[in-house]
């Protein structure tokens, strides 16, 4: 289900959007959340239902994880560790297979010629914003960042459905304690406003945007695959319109997660500023998929050490 589609805009978003509320009326905060929850698991599913058990388990398996790490002692400090360093070489082994075991496959196959028939891995929508989302709740548990530890809304936190497929990568910190919150619970006309509009902006990013300079690159790169060369300005606009058509994409996603999330009263962060708007790579890096750029920041380039131990580290 596209956020695009007239079944999420004319059916879904107002069955869930209303419903959220309604249950919270008349029922009480925690039935909200789970009504969340079990709409953004059938969001989810509606992609691919064979998928859902693996998100299904992989909350499962982070969760008790984190409150594995959450109650060791002080004395404990060994096992903390080692429980975070095996929780974190799972999710990473379990994300490495679904995104590059078809491509050792092949890179395997033009060697040697012959390739397992039988073998064929799909790769599950959103593994890396829901991987990513988990690692970074591992860690701030580790750090002892973390404060809420309800598996309801722990769940909720990680199959939200606005961010869930496209981002943004969010952090347990920011997010947990907004679940918690009984305003979170109440329509707001202020919220559900401005979240409407910064979702409509995302809409005309992707559908008048992106998906009207697709053609021109669509073009392009058909045609050398078919065989044909380009002239250099066809070669030029074939970059520049695929240059736009993925920001405007993946900006314009990122745009509705965020009005979609606001209409809910949850917050969301920023993950595009302006990126071609940029003076040099490094100003790009801070503005380009900037939720992204923070988590690579905080859980590997600063643990690693940074620039604080020489270059070959930092490097």
């Amino acid at each position: 289900m596209l956020f695009t589609s007239g079944e999420f805009l004319l059916i879904y978003l107002p069955v869930v959007l209303g419903g959220f509320f309604v249950v919270a009326r008349w029922f009480g905060r925690p039935f909200a959340a789970a009504w969340l929850a079990l709409a953004s698991l059938f969001f989810y599913g509606y992609w691919r239902t064979e998928d859902v058990p693996l998100l299904v388990g992989s909350i499962a398996f982070n969760y008790l994880a984190g409150r594995h790490i959450q109650r060791c002692t002080e004395t404990q400090a060994r096992q903390r560790r080692l429980t975070l360093v095996f929780a974190v070489t799972v999710n990473l082994l379990v994300l490495a297979y679904f995104k590059y075991a078809n491509f050792l496959l092949d890179s395997a196959a033009a060697i040697t010629g012959s390739r397992p028939a039988f073998v064929d891995v799909v790769l599950p929508i959103g593994i890396s914003f829901f991987t990513f989302t988990q690692i970074a709740f591992l860690v701030d548990t580790y750090r002892h960042g973390t404060r809420e530890y309800r598996f309801l809304h722990y769940g909720l936190f990680v199959t939200y459905f606005p961010h869930l497929i496209a981002g943004p990568v969010l952090h347990h910190k920011e997010m947990m304690p907004q679940f918690g919150r009984p305003a979170t619970y109440r329509p707001r006309l202020a919220n559900l406003a401005a979240g409407l509009a910064i979702f409509g902006i995302g809409l005309v990013k992707k559908v008048a945007l992106a998906d009207g300079v697709a053609p021109f690159a669509d073009a392009v790169f058909d045609g050398v695959a078919a065989g044909q060369a380009p002239s250099p300005n066809e070669a030029w606009l074939g970059a520049l319109a695929y240059t736009y058509q993925l920001y405007f994409d993946f900006s314009g996603y990122s745009d509705m997660a965020i009005g979609l999330s606001l209409m809910l009263n949850v917050r969301l962060p920023w993950n595009f500023d302006s990126p071609y708007r940029s003076a040099s790579i490094a100003e790009f890096w801070r503005r380009w998929h900037m939720t992204l750029s923070r988590f690579l920041r905080d859980y590997l380039y600063v643990p690693l050490g940074g620039n604080r131990k020489g270059k070959a580290r930092r490097y």
